[in-house]
């Protein structure tokens, strides 16, 4: 995380209800013992104790805040225009890694999950699937794992191809320059000697 690069104008980011509580909480502790000093730790565990005992109606309190709180989050951020995360673009020509053992297990049982349970959502159905994955023995996994281990040698393959194509190494480079640098000086060096 670099926390030097922050944008200053950036807005804040929206905080939850018990945080909320705890910097009232803090500020109330201050002002009841302002020469006690309680340690990290056990301020967090006092204050976690009060936020169990408080009453539902004055945790509503805080959740209101929380509310507003993100409400001027979202609003602020809807105005902001300045650095935003940019998502790194995907080389059209690299090859797409190779899907693991698990997600070829999924590929095969899609349509089968799907056919029988035709309302579940994408989560019901990753999770089905994970059951049914954990459920295998190692050997009913290890088609799979053949399989994956196939796709990763051959991404590996194609892998190594588009580095020496697209993305030579500096040394490569490097030689290549020098090897000009060379033909130069001996074109300069031929040159020379048939002028004499």
């Amino acid at each position: 995380m670099n926390m030097g690069k922050r944008d200053p104008l950036k807005p804040k980011v929206n905080v939850s209800s018990y945080i909320h509580f705890l910097l009232n909480y803090r500020n109330k502790f201050k002002e009841q013992q302002p020469n006690t000093y309680l340690g990290l730790k056990e301020f967090s565990r006092k204050c976690s104790e009060k936020w169990r005992s408080i009453s539902k109606h004055e945790k509503a309190k805080y959740e209101a805040l929380a509310k507003l709180d993100k409400a001027r989050y979202q609003e602020e951020m809807m105005n902001y225009f300045g650095r935003r995360k940019k998502r790194r673009k995907r080389d059209p020509h690299a090859p797409r890694r190779p899907p693991s053992s698990f997600l070829l297990f999924c590929q095969d049982h899609y349509t089968q999950l799907k056919s029988e349970n035709p309302s579940w959502s994408v989560v019901q159905m990753a999770k089905a699937s994970g059951k049914m994955w954990s459920a295998k023995t190692d050997v009913d996994k290890q088609p799979y794992e053949q399989r994956a281990a196939l796709l990763r040698a051959k991404y590996r393959e194609e892998l190594s191809v588009y580095r020496n194509q697209f993305n030579p190494p500096k040394k490569r480079l490097q030689d290549s320059a020098m090897n000009q640098c060379r033909g130069l000086e001996q074109v300069e060096s031929d040159t020379s000697d048939g002028s004499n």
